[in-house]
């Protein structure tokens, strides 16, 4: 039997209300979805990468008992903070977030450590969250070597305590004050018996603010704690607590450090323009990858450093030509002794292989000594 006009238009309009319907209950679910998970790092020195560029790190060295930080889109909560230790001795850990390189673990596309003298600025902002029932103090960490390293421990580290909590005191004796940064300071000068501490201790909490980090490290070097031709390894935001302490937050934290002067091929000098070609070879569970860093500039880059993370899944198990820092997430590669200059119009070429887990991708961006590389 033939269905009449007047019943296919009205089918027709019930199927557009229909699609109406889903079109708005679809939307209504995106707008509404979830974020993306935050992460949670419980591992003892287990880290991860926020922003595309900076590190955050559990840091646990200080105790046994357990700890976890979760890391948001700009910061991170540490959300579970275990046990206490004595307040006349070191802090349980230091969970933080960092531009740079901290044993071996160096963030994405950084262009630390860089010679002090060839520094020009190094704006930096960060927010705090406190809470009560608890002893820390919120220490703004700034480290500084005699080398370009990017392990072990340095040779001075600056402290800037924007909150203290707590029967604790920094390492040390107060020489003075000073003022710094438009803020006035008590200055304690020490040793951990591993590297020479210099902290600034605000007078009272401090839980925003935005500054230049070379105004301290200026203060440093006027006080002979540090030279010129010295290197900045990294700029650390974070807690260090002696009891307690979940519910701390770093709510955001930036961290550039601008370059300009000195040997345009030398570390922490600007460099040159660049291209990388990642050939890969990949069969199941397991891959090598083939990297080629060509320098298209003009002037030679000495010690380059090649950042990139690996996607989720990936770890490296061995590596050829180069030093690789990280196993997964962010690496940074840096050359060894045969390989440490890429001249002008030159190449040069490392290799690693490792494991993975799901669908195998390449890395989406390569940078070489904190500048974006095309890929070939």
């Amino acid at each position: 039997m033939r269905s009449s006009p007047h019943r296919l238009r009205t089918v027709r309009a019930l199927f557009g209300a229909l699609i109406t319907t889903l079109a708005t209950v679809a939307a209504l679910l995106a707008a509404t979805a979830p974020a993306r998970a935050d992460t949670v790092v419980c591992e003892q020195f287990g880290s991860t990468v926020i922003q595309g560029r900076y590190v955050v790190q559990n840091n646990r060295w200080g105790t046994s008992a357990p700890q976890c930080v979760t890391a948001t889109d700009t910061g991170f909560r540490l959300t579970q903070a275990d046990g206490s230790v004595p307040t006349n001795g070191a802090p349980k850990s230091y969970p933080s977030v960092f531009n740079g390189c901290h044993y071996t673990n160096c963030s994405p596309g950084t262009n630390l450590p860089a010679q002090i003298s060839t520094i020009s600025s190094a704006p930096s902002s960060i927010s705090y969250g406190y809470v009560s029932g608890a002893v820390y103090n919120a220490s703004y960490d700034i480290w500084l070597d005699p080398t370009p390293r990017t392990d072990g421990v340095n040779r001075t580290e600056i402290m800037i305590w924007f909150n203290r909590v707590g029967p604790i005191q920094p390492i040390g004796s107060q020489v003075g004050t000073a003022s710094v940064g438009g803020r006035s300071w008590e200055v304690w000068t020490g040793s951990n018996g591993s590297n020479d501490v210099i902290s600034f201790v605000a007078p009272s909490a401090i839980s925003s603010w935005s500054f230049d980090v070379m105004d301290f490290v200026d203060q440093t070097v006027a006080r002979g704690m540090a030279q010129n031709n010295w290197y900045l390894t990294s700029v650390q935001a974070g807690f260090e607590p002696w009891q307690n302490g979940a519910g701390l937050a770093v709510n955001s934290f930036s961290s550039t450090v601008n370059t300009g002067g000195g040997d345009p091929g030398g570390p922490g000098g600007p460099a040159a323009a660049c291209q990388v070609t990642y050939g890969t070879s990949v069969w199941q569970g397991g891959f090598t990858a083939d990297v080629t860093v060509k320098n298209t500039g003009s002037a030679a880059v000495d010690n380059w450093r090649l950042g990139f993370t690996l996607p989720s899944g990936q770890r490296v198990t061995s590596a050829w030509n180069a030093t690789l820092s990280g196993t997964s997430g962010a690496v940074t590669a840096s050359p060894v002794a045969h390989n440490a200059r890429i001249a002008a119009g030159g190449t040069q070429s490392f290799g690693f292989q490792g494991t993975y887990s799901g669908t195998f991708a390449k890395p989406s961006g390569f940078t070489l000594n904190g500048t974006a590389c095309s890929v070939a």
